[in-house]
């Protein structure tokens, strides 16, 4: 029963990061935006971000909880595994809207807006991995250092550090790349979409710790995933 538990905590820890990573894909072309009651400096009463943000930032809640159960290879591991994965998406739903089907007065979708919303631009492709790439990596190793000098203490400030540090290179190399290096955004513009997206992402990283701890205490109750040597 505990072998069970162990792989059912694994599988669906890597399970949720790779869903929350694929949704983010399919999820990028839509614009959100949130109202605040109060003004910022640079981005002003209203946060803008794209869709992506919400269910990318459940990848780093997924990733700190396999690295601190796991350690930091294997969450390395996940990582560049879901790096991949991202390659494996794009060419399913190219292959998928470049292949031949009924014409559109059969169809249930307009095929335009089929293309327009899961084709993401090259730009936002180009923006979105490179981010991921840094960004991710950065998470596990972050983690972990701060896990070696607190002595495996404090998991609240690695959660929090690690993911407040890797969200912040997310967000810079995304609109850096995918704003201002394509699109040609002025920097004031992007600078105003840096900090609507890193605000809520560091909000979301200091709510989800309550959950980390949560997923980690069940684990380690239920002996079902061991406790990383220093060295891993």
């Amino acid at each position: 029963m505990t072998s069970e538990r162990s792989e059912a905590v694994r599988v669906g820890l890597v399970a949720l990061f790779v869903t929350a990573l694929v949704t983010s894909q399919v999820t990028a072309s839509k614009l959100l935006a949130f109202s605040l009651p109060f003004s910022l400096p640079l981005a002003g009463s209203t946060l803008v971000l794209p869709g992506a943000a919400l269910a990318y930032a459940l990848t780093f809640f997924a990733s700190d909880c396999y690295a601190e159960l796991y350690g930091r290879r294997a969450a390395t591991v996940v990582v560049n595994v879901g790096f991949a994965m991202n390659f494996v998406l794009l060419a399913l739903v190219w292959s998928t809207i470049f292949a031949p089907g009924l014409p559109q007065a059969a169809q249930p979708v307009d095929l335009a807006a089929f293309r327009n919303v899961l084709g993401a631009s090259t730009a936002i492709v180009v923006a979105s991995l490179s981010a991921y790439v840094v960004s991710q990596n950065w998470d596990v190793f972050v983690f972990h250092w701060l896990r070696d000098r607190t002595d495996g203490e404090k998991l609240w400030l690695r959660n929090i550090g690690s993911t407040a540090t890797s969200q912040l290179l997310d967000t810079v190399i995304f609109v850096g790349v995918g704003f201002i290096l394509f699109q040609g955004v002025p920097p004031a513009e992007a600078l105003a979409l840096i900090v609507g997206q890193y605000l809520l992402k560091l909000a979301i990283a200091v709510l989800d710790t309550p959950f980390v701890y949560a997923v980690v205490g069940f684990a380690r109750r239920n002996d079902v995933a061991p406790t990383p040597a220093r060295a891993d």
